[in-house]
């Protein structure tokens, strides 16, 4: 979901946090408001202005998370919001009263830079030195006092993982009045800040680079541009053996306690109307979806180990040859990864790419990424039509899914290359991209990346797919069958007649109107697709174990993969399209987005169910 303020004030001093990508400046953000903003190891994390409020203190003080930046000459829509605040023009907001620099310890030179600009400005600014336990390690002797007299500002030295120097940086910030002696003299400032950085360097004895010799080595491997890109493959062919490898046994727990829930409703709660709404569509339809959830954990546990070891930004670069060979950058890899997740924050995101075209190009490509709310269809289709066994040692479940998020990737590079060709070949841009030292995955934070996937993946549950299995079990249900009736009752309900209605155009991929009808309630959310297909196949309160066998009775092999094929380029669900009208500001471009990919998904289908027919 797209970020947003964590509250907002509208009086009360203002607070501005400035500071390049990955030093840190969102961690100390977290701590001093207690917010729970999402910390990663790469740029654009942060795509938009996010507001707290300083803990501890009596008064209201809004202290405002800005994106990451390099310079006050912006090259992308996010640092602009960064400009724009800073210097007091940005609609809806004041000029900050003061500005916490974050500082990288490790990289004083780069984000001194962003102090002398500040204090060009006329702000008044106080200076937190992070990372200063990486620092040490690197053998970089820094002493907060020495760099305050030299920047005539406060300096704090802060480990914001480790919640060290925060209370001194509170002090600080808890008295507005002395904000205003933090303020510079620009007319003392030394025409060149060049000059002016160089020389703080020279005098603190860091004018040379402390190089981490640890990252630098492992970098000779990770990054070869022969063995680079086949480890990263190696990596993701793991990853997805694993979802489901170690996610069965919970699934199978979930199921269990489902199924005992259905029974025990069917039991002892009488017989009508509340019994088969709740034991259908609430605990059929619910459990039908919270089934999937230890797939998406495990999926998302490794992309957080990766995050948090700072191997993310690597794979950026090195796949930032085959990104430009499309016509986008490296940099384009960075919000396109967090589509895996869901496609809206990778449009949000997007703002991170400088160039016009490349960024509209990025976000016309990141709802064909395979996101969390397909795995739920994946995994049905790939456990009705797809053997559980082994190729080479190599599970043939796992293989099949590694092959569809493949091929949600490819399918986005092909649609890059031809928006490069029809669009303009827009300005290409050498990747500039931090990349960190490596360091071991913090616990705490993968735990809280988790919590925090399964929380959106559950209130989603509670609210949209609740609400659409309720409607389906409805119109499932109503009208009632003749009594003299022949056939299944559920034909004759408004779902049986809708699907009938729309069959003859999903005909030629193999659709039957059961799965036309599971199409409609997909677009608010694409996982919902599971539990419609349990609804009018009457596997409700048995979720996927009784779900399974019922496909594989009733479809046929081309049916199946047809189906399966459809949702790899499926159209956008309504949250997708909603944040592409919003980033482009029209309903055109999400319109002929979804147009454009439903006709996709279609001729994938057909094909894949003509040439199954002839091969099954």
């Amino acid at each position: 979901m797209p970020q947003s303020p964590v509250d907002v004030y509208p009086s009360g001093p203002l607070v501005a946090m400035l500071g390049n990508p990955n030093a840190g400046k969102t961690s100390l953000f977290n701590i001093l408001t207690g917010s729970r903003q999402k910390v990663a190891n790469y740029a654009g994390v942060t795509v938009e202005r996010v507001e707290g409020r300083l803990r501890g203190v009596d008064k209201t003080i809004r202290i405002l998370d800005l994106p990451g930046t390099y310079s006050f000459h912006p090259r992308s829509p996010d640092e602009k919001v960064t400009v724009d605040v800073l210097k007091g023009v940005a609609r809806g907001e004041k000029k900050p009263d003061v500005v916490v620099c974050v500082l990288d310890a490790t990289n004083l030179r780069r984000g001194l830079k962003l102090v002398l600009a500040a204090q060009r400005l006329g702000l008044p600014a106080v200076v937190a030195v992070n990372m200063m336990d990486l620092a040490r390690r690197r053998g970089i002797e820094l002493r907060a006092e020495d760099l305050s007299r030299e920047l005539g500002v406060p300096v704090v030295e802060t480990v914001a993982v480790a919640r060290e120097g925060v209370q001194p940086l509170v002090d600080l910030l808890s008295e507005p009045s002395e904000w205003r002696n933090w303020t510079v003299d620009r007319d003392k400032l030394p025409e060149d800040d060049l000059v002016r950085l160089r020389g703080i360097l020279e005098r603190l004895g860091l004018d040379r680079i402390f190089p981490d010799e640890f990252s630098d080595r492992v970098d000779r491997v990770i990054l070869n541009p022969y063995l680079g890109p086949v480890l990263l493959m190696v990596i993701l062919f793991l990853v997805f053996q694993a979802v489901f490898a170690w996610s069965a046994y919970p699934m199978d727990w979930i199921e269990a306690g489902f199924e005992c829930l259905g029974e025990l409703c069917t039991e002892y709660l009488p017989d009508g109307f509340v019994k088969d709404l709740l034991v259908d569509a609430v605990i059929g339809g619910v459990g039908g979806v919270v089934v999937f959830l230890p797939q998406i954990l495990v999926l998302f546990f490794f992309i957080l180990l990766m995050e948090e070891s700072g191997y993310l930004p690597r794979a950026a670069f090195l796949l930032d040859r085959t990104m430009g060979s499309v016509g986008l950058s490296g940099r384009s890899f960075l919000p396109l990864l967090s589509g895996y997740a869901c496609a809206v924050p990778a449009i949000m995101a997007a703002r991170i790419v400088g160039n016009q075209r490349d960024r509209w190009a990025t976000i016309a490509i990141a709802p064909l990424l395979t996101c969390g709310a397909r795995l739920p269809v994946y995994a049905v289709m790939i456990g009705a039509f797809i053997p559980d066994t082994s190729v080479f040692g190599v599970g043939l479940q796992g293989l099949v899914l590694f092959a569809l998020y493949c091929l949600g990737m490819i399918g986005a590079l092909i649609v890059a290359w031809i928006l490069k060709h029809t669009t303009g070949k827009g300005e290409y841009r050498t990747l500039m991209l931090e990349l960190p030292s490596y360091h071991i995955p913090r616990m705490g934070s993968v735990a809280h990346g988790l919590w925090q996937r399964a929380s959106i993946y559950l209130q989603k549950v509670g609210t949209i797919i609740l609400a659409m299995t309720v409607v389906l079990w409805v119109l499932t249900t109503f009208p009632a069958a003749p009594a003299d009736t022949v056939g299944p009752e559920i034909n004759y309900s408004f779902a049986g007649m809708i699907g009938r209605a729309i069959e003859p155009i999903f005909e030629p991929i193999g659709f039957n109107w059961q799965m036309c009808v599971s199409l409609i309630p997909a677009m608010g959310a694409r996982e919902v697709a599971v539990a419609v297909l349990g609804t009018l196949y009457a596997a409700g309160g048995e979720s996927e174990a009784a779900l399974i066998p019922i496909l594989q009775n009733l479809w046929t092999i081309p049916m199946g993969l047809s189906f399966l094929a459809f949702f790899v380029f499926s159209p956008s669900c309504f949250a997708t399209l909603a944040a592409i009208k919003r980033e482009m500001g029209s309903w055109k471009a999400p319109f002929f987005l979804w147009l454009a990919y439903t006709l996709l998904a279609y001729a994938f289908s057909f094909a894949v169910y003509r040439l199954a027919l002839l091969v099954v």
